[in-house]
């Protein structure tokens, strides 16, 4: 048994323990052990604030996905198999581009000159160009766009579970379509909710290459805070301390979700 599963421990040691082993140790070793690394992570305001930020945006992005998401889930779950598969289909058609090319896309699209400030011009909406792009807005905007599927598909592979007699047996009864979606169908779907806003939620988190476009420099998340570490300051253990926090952080969340949901559903095992 252990020759079996000899190559596969080989693996996970050399991509994954290690890599994670030197990070650590990497933040707590300059010159001898020190623990000053994580004393600059939860003392000064540069790292809370970009730590304050990272979530407030995961949040938003979060929220809006599952608003964007939940709709679509439930339209493909209802419509007639082959209209299903068109509909996933076109949510899923995004992840055969490049994140940096559509993170691009937007930002060609959210800019002073870009399609949506013309078009509003054009309108006579405003007068000056909006100011979508650099900044918070643009960010979520964008990360939304591609963190959308990740909410889709749990919410509608939970969806697909739920017995459709359900919804006709509350008809049966006398209820409303929209009783019965909200006593029945949405309780039911919640498992599917958890593990899509999970997954949304900790991707956000460690997002770079659209904050680092979108952003325009200004809207600082945590994974910008370690590259910047290493780029301009050459300092890899302030690098490794953040990114240890931010792994950190993920494991926290993953255990107490587990606490309600089996995280096998969560990672789209079941």
């Amino acid at each position: 048994m252990l020759a079996l599963v000899s190559p596969a421990l080989l693996v996970i040691l050399a991509l994954i323990v290690l890599p994670v082993g030197w990070l650590a140790w990497q933040s707590v070793y300059h010159d001898g052990f020190t623990l000053e690394n994580y004393r600059r992570v939860f003392t000064e305001d540069v790292y809370w604030r970009s730590f304050a930020l990272t979530f407030e945006i995961s949040l938003a992005v979060t929220l809006i996905a599952l608003l964007l998401g939940y709709p679509v889930a439930y339209l493909a779950n209802s419509l007639p198999k082959a209209w299903s598969i068109l509909v996933l289909s076109l949510v899923v058609l995004p992840f055969w581009t490049s994140v940096l090319v559509r993170a691009y896309a937007w930002l060609a699209l959210l800019q002073r000159t870009g399609v949506i400030n013309q078009f509003l011009r054009y309108l006579d909406v405003i007068s000056e160009p909006l100011a979508l792009v650099h900044n918070t807005f643009g960010t979520v905007v964008a990360t939304v766009h591609i963190l959308l599927p990740f909410m889709v598909l749990p919410l509608y592979a939970t969806m697909q579970k739920i017995p459709g007699d359900l919804m006709q047996a509350g008809a049966s009864l006398g209820a409303s379509p929209s009783l019965t979606f909200f006593r029945v169908f949405l309780p039911l779907s919640l498992p599917g909710v958890l593990a899509g806003c999970t997954m949304v939620f900790v991707l956000c988190l460690g997002f770079y290459i659209t904050p680092e476009l979108l952003g325009g420099g200004r809207t600082v998340m945590v994974s910008m805070l370690v590259s910047r570490n290493v780029e301009l300051y050459n300092q890899f253990g302030a690098a490794s301390a953040v990114a240890v926090v931010l792994l950190l952080s993920v494991l926290l969340i993953f255990f107490v979700v587990s606490r309600f949901i089996s995280l096998d559903r969560v990672l789209g095992q079941k």
